[in-house]
């Protein structure tokens, strides 16, 4: 019995978008909103409630819409830029972690390009030169 059913849902889901990165996200927004709206149903907070209500129930078709389109293309692109950007989360958080615990290096950020630039701690006041862009940074150290 078990089996036919897995069967049946296998076929319905056969070219359907199905859980991404992006459907897992929502899900967890979704339980955080609906944790959320739990206190302030504690609370008897009614205006966030009700508000956090139309939040959650949107979330919520998002949610089914995206597991069962069958626009694979479109889908895959929406993944995708969620997936491009919450790496680029994870890794500035991470580098940011790691300069933090460099106690042999100051880092300074060119002011015209962005770019993070590593220079030794004790050398006094210098000048540095971006390599990326070649402006000039005048900083202690």
């Amino acid at each position: 019995m078990l089996y036919k059913f897995r069967c049946a849902l296998a076929r319905f889901m056969y070219g359907r978008n199905g859980a991404d990165q992006l459907n897992r996200a929502l899900i967890w927004g979704y339980l955080i909103l609906w944790g959320v709206e739990l206190i302030f149903a504690l609370l008897k907070v009614q205006v966030m409630v009700s508000l956090l209500n139309v939040l959650i129930y949107a979330l919520l078709i998002l949610v089914l819409f995206r597991t069962f389109s069958r626009n694979l293309p479109k889908r895959r692109a929406e993944n995708q830029k969620w997936v491009n950007w919450w790496q680029a989360r994870k890794n500035a958080v991470a580098g940011a972690k790691a300069r933090h615990a460099d106690t042999a290096h100051k880092y300074f950020t060119c002011k015209t390009c962005k770019t993070i630039c590593r220079v030794p701690v004790g050398k006094g006041k210098i000048e540095i030169t971006c390599p990326k862009c070649g402006g000039k940074i005048i900083a202690k150290t």
